[in-house]
């Protein structure tokens, strides 16, 4: 019976695929618009794009389609609304440069817009001159990769982001280059999704922003240059892992912004030289293991009332201020870590220090009530102070120590 029933599926796939047609469509051939080519297809059918560029806009998806350029052509928008905009199941978007979409102050106007799909693949495209790149709304099981999104941000209020998608589940969003937008990526409303190895770079906002979104992973990604690198809000269940956070400087600026995270993972990151390496604001239960710092103005920063954070392993290394606190310590813990400037000793030489380290500075204390004493980071005054608080703790934390701290730099 089982062997019958394949046998039948396998039959039914091969009907479909034998009355599926392809349509070309060309400059020169009866069918020359993009617009037509779909209107003529149906389900199952492709559409294949010849090389050439087509000056079209408000284009209409409604069938589950392949629509594939061939030898890459360009849909010229002509700064005209949309470009693309789609709502089916089942279709596939590659091989095409989309250019030139309409900036607005009141509608998100895109290179291309899906809306309550699922079961999509949009792959191997390029996006150029962009005010949004690509949005999607309400959809699922979708697979973004390999695409190439690019606009000309100069002011928040008059840019779009990369790739936008609101209110989606069970998406892939992989291998992506996404620069100089507002937001390289966002994402609101977001879940048990999968974001991995993409480059995002020199967005004048966050190369990476997202909202009200769970049980989603985060890894392999590099955010870069941007104007205050990834900011996570409100989520909860999030596993970051793997991604390089590096060069995102600013007065207001930061690699990793939390604010309101519960029960996540962040392990084997890299900060580097960023103002700011994790900022985090009312978050809870989080842990923090095989992360690197390097060379950031500070390594860790608290702000607000964070509580069950555990920091494990973790590389502290050459930061101008390896940790500022705000607040009490509210049961967060730090053990097992390697800092950089700890002058401790290990006469057992097992490998941790025999006296405990204390990360909290008291010029790092200075610093948050005064900004303006950031003037005197390397001066002897600095040391003397920073020398006489260790010696006798009186306005940092007490309870705030390391009291297995590593002696040798941490590899995996």
């Amino acid at each position: 019976m089982k062997k019958y029933l394949s046998t039948l599926i396998l039959c039914s796939i091969l009907l479909i695929q034998a009355q599926a047609k392809t349509i070309t469509v060309c400059i020169d051939c009866s069918v020359h618009t993009i617009q037509e080519g779909i209107d003529k297809a149906e389900n199952g059918d492709s559409v294949v794009v010849n090389s050439g560029i087509y000056k079209e806009h408000n284009i209409q998806l409604d069938k589950s389609i392949f629509l594939l350029g061939k030898n890459n052509p360009i849909i010229d928008g002509e700064n005209k609304a949309y470009v693309l905009i789609v709502q089916a199941d089942n279709f596939t978007i590659s091989g095409f440069t989309i250019q030139n979409v309409e900036q607005s102050y009141t509608k998100d106007y895109s290179a291309v817009k899906i809306m309550r799909s699922k079961n999509f693949v949009f792959e191997n495209n390029t996006l150029k001159n962009v005010f949004f790149g690509l949005v999607v709304e309400k959809s699922k099981y979708g697979l973004i990769k390999n695409n190439n999104i690019s606009g000309n941000a100069v002011q928040e209020a008059s840019s779009g982001n990369g790739v936008h998608m609101w209110h989606c589940k069970k998406m892939r969003v992989e291998q992506n280059k996404v620069h100089h937008l507002r937001d390289g990526l966002y994402f609101e409303f977001v879940s048990d999704s999968h974001i991995s190895h993409n480059t995002s770079t020199e967005n004048i906002r966050y190369g990476l922003h997202f909202m009200f979104s769970n049980n989603d992973e985060y890894h392999h990604n590099e955010f870069h240059k941007n104007g205050a690198g990834v900011a996570v809000m409100f989520s909860k269940f999030i596993i970051m892992h793997h991604n390089t956070f590096h060069f995102n400087w600013g007065t207001a600026s930061y690699g990793l912004l939390l604010k309101e995270i519960y029960d996540a993972d962040i392990h084997h990151n890299y900060f580097e030289q960023n103002t700011i390496g994790i900022n985090i604001d009312g978050c809870n239960r989080i842990k923090y293991e095989h992360n690197y710092f390097v060379r950031n103005g500070w390594a860790l920063k608290f702000t607000g009332g964070c509580y069950g954070n555990v920091f494990r392993f973790n590389n502290f290394m050459s930061n101008s201020f390896d940790l500022s606190y705000n607040s009490k310590l509210n049961d967060n813990g730090f053990e097992a870590n390697y800092w950089s400037d700890y002058t401790g000793y290990d006469l057992n030489k097992d490998g941790i220090g025999d006296v405990p380290y204390r990360p909290v500075k008291l010029f790092s204390y200075i610093v948050n009530t005064t900004p303006e004493t950031l003037i005197l980071l390397r001066s002897l005054f600095v040391d003397i102070i920073n020398f006489s608080e260790k010696v006798s703790p009186i306005f940092t934390p007490d309870e705030l120590v390391d009291n297995k701290p590593i002696m040798k730099e941490i590899h995996d």
